[in-house]
């Protein structure tokens, strides 16, 4: 733990960071690299949780425009694919030795525990990963405003938003050869230029809970350890230089 800026750390992985590009589903290296990722920090001695979304499954707003689906089933339908997706998590992050538990927002006690936030405490305290999912168990409300929300519930000491770049850029840096990174972000700039990092309620709650905010390229190998020690690449969103 010595090495580790932060003791527990909550990850927020899309549901397309489960499945090959442009592909939908769950791929089974995306999963495995994603889990590999997750036992670096682990065995660090750092407590980590994650929220999964569902996008690789369902997005609800999308099936209630193409459908005759109410969007508030079809929010709920994506609840239940962030369910799918914590249980490959799961699978495969013990597959690798590491132990886990899951916690829904929506009852299915069948398959995972529901979401207690004090139990959610010891497992993390217990070296389990804990992966939350069902978002909040409330429709239109995004997955990033959930991590958000558990980030405040179980006091983590930071969010990091696992994406496909190094972090937030001036531009799309795929379109944009002039594309620039942005190293360091105030909750405020986000807020206030509605910059695409993440659901702006979630900037908003973890401004108010003093959390701060890493983006950061999950495909990069070891990239999370080394932001968690300090010295991966990535864009830090916090309050600012006081």
């Amino acid at each position: 733990m010595s090495d580790a800026k932060y003791k527990r750390v909550l990850l927020k992985v899309s549901g397309e960071g489960l499945c090959a590009t442009g592909k939908s589903g769950i791929d089974g290296k995306a999963l495995l690299k994603l889990a590999e990722e997750i036992k670096l920090v682990v065995e660090l001695g750092v407590e980590v949780c994650v929220v999964v979304g569902g996008g690789n499954i369902v997005r609800g707003s999308v099936i209630a425009e193409a459908t005759p689906i109410e969007e508030a089933t079809g929010h709920y339908m994506g609840m239940l694919a962030t369910i799918i997706n914590a249980l490959a998590v799961q699978d495969t992050l013990e597959s690798l030795g590491v132990p886990t538990r899951v916690q829904s927002a929506l009852s299915v006690q069948n398959v995972c525990e529901n979401f207690i936030r004090r139990r959610a405490i010891r497992h993390l305290e217990k070296g389990r990963v804990v992966i939350f999912a069902g978002g909040t168990g409330n429709p239109f409300v995004t997955t990033d405003t959930g991590a958000s929300l558990r980030a405040a519930e179980v006091r983590a000491d930071v969010l990091m938003k696992a994406t496909k770049v190094d972090g937030v850029y001036t531009a799309d840096p795929a379109k944009d050869p002039k594309a620039t990174k942005i190293d360091r972000l105030t909750y405020n700039e986000v807020i206030d230029k509605r910059l695409a990092v993440m659901d702006l309620s979630a900037v908003d709650l973890c401004q108010r809970s003093g959390i701060p905010i890493i983006v950061l390229d999950m495909g990069k190998a070891g990239n999370m350890r080394a932001v968690v020690q300090g010295e991966g690449r990535g864009t830090l969103i916090d309050a600012g230089a006081s």
